[in-house]
């Protein structure tokens, strides 16, 4: 929001003092214009802007229509809002229609309508807007190091939420409030969010890779949460179940690495093997914990399926890491 505040400021000067300086009337009005068409992405902001601008002119049409025919009275000023907001909606200009109205009041202050102060508003929009969309061009802060940040914090609360999985395994009777889940949610969508604005940054050939990690950590935070109801059925301590925490305890580090290491998964196929040698359940009791057990690891083989297909490297370090390896 800052950041923005500071280029609704240069859009404003600049929009004035080009209007100033070229001899419009009303300069004050393209800064207004230009507060109205600062946006907080690039493509967003070409988007508005063009929908702002022609609105405008939409509008303009009809306060001419309106104004020749009814006169300049106010209650002609409702009925442009009951005719003119519908036909700019339906012409998919929305965003416009408060910069509309700004044009459209000004025309009405003047009291007549002459090819000049038509022209003269289209040169406000022109000035106006065009700086605002100049400035929305020329930069927009780089959200690489936010999302670094972001990911940082998702997977360490994936981590902990693994250790914890592991510990749970190990002592079935200690109680785990699970904040880590909601916390790494809220992580995500902010993470989400972020990677939205930063492709809407990049005009020409958006990298995706930060939408796809982010998209990984939701579906990966989904099979969490169906782990978490298998965990609730595994209530009384079994070796197999020792066995399985070694796994989260392997993935609690495996997850906080930028590249799919494939050690978790290397050591539950291993462990599935030994599964099938296994002597079967005694009792009931034991055979319903491991079928738990062992659907379990049908999830995790899921999650790591997911981190193994999307988990792309996001440094070039993590990059020559990924090619070197294959």
């Amino acid at each position: 929001m800052g950041f923005r505040v500071i280029k609704t400021a240069i859009a404003t000067l600049m929009a004035i003092l080009v209007a100033d300086a070229l001899g419009v009337t009303g300069p004050l009005s393209a800064g207004l214009l230009a507060v109205l068409g600062v946006d907080v992405t690039r493509k967003r902001s070409v988007r508005t802007i063009s929908a702002r601008f022609f609105a405008s002119l939409l509008g303009l049409v009809f306060a001419c229509v309106l104004f020749e025919i009814l006169g300049f009275h106010y209650w002609v000023l409702a009925i442009y809002i009951l005719v003119a907001f519908p036909a700019i909606a339906r012409a998919n200009f929305k965003e416009g229609i408060v910069t509309s109205s700004v044009v459209v009041f000004r025309v009405y202050g003047n009291g007549s309508i002459t090819l000049h102060s038509l022209w003269t508003q289209i040169e406000l929009l022109i000035i106006g807007l065009g700086s605002a969309l100049i400035v929305n061009l020329a930069y927009m802060p780089r959200a690489a190091d936010q999302m670094v940040e972001i990911r940082k914090r998702v997977d360490r609360q994936f981590s902990i939420i693994f250790s914890m999985i592991a510990e749970s395994l190990r002592n079935p009777d200690d109680i785990w409030d699970g904040k880590e889940i909601i916390e790494a949610g809220k992580e995500i969508r902010k993470g989400q969010e972020a990677a939205h604005r930063a492709m809407e940054n990049q005009m020409l050939h958006p990298d995706e890779t930060w939408s796809i990690y982010f998209y990984m950590r939701k579906e990966q935070l989904e099979s969490i949460q169906n782990m978490m109801q298998l965990i609730s059925h595994v209530y009384r301590k079994l070796p197999q179940a020792d066995d399985v925490a070694e796994l989260f305890d392997q993935l609690s580090h495996d997850v906080t690495e930028e590249i799919y290491t494939g050690r978790t998964e290397f050591l539950l196929n291993r462990l599935e093997q030994e599964f099938r040698q296994m002597e079967l359940p005694a009792t009931r009791e034991e055979f319903e914990i491991r079928s738990a057990i062992l659907q379990l690891n049908r999830e995790l083989s899921l999650y790591l399926k997911l981190a193994k297909k999307n988990k792309a490297p996001t440094s070039v370090a993590a990059r020559k890491t990924a090619i070197a390896s294959k």
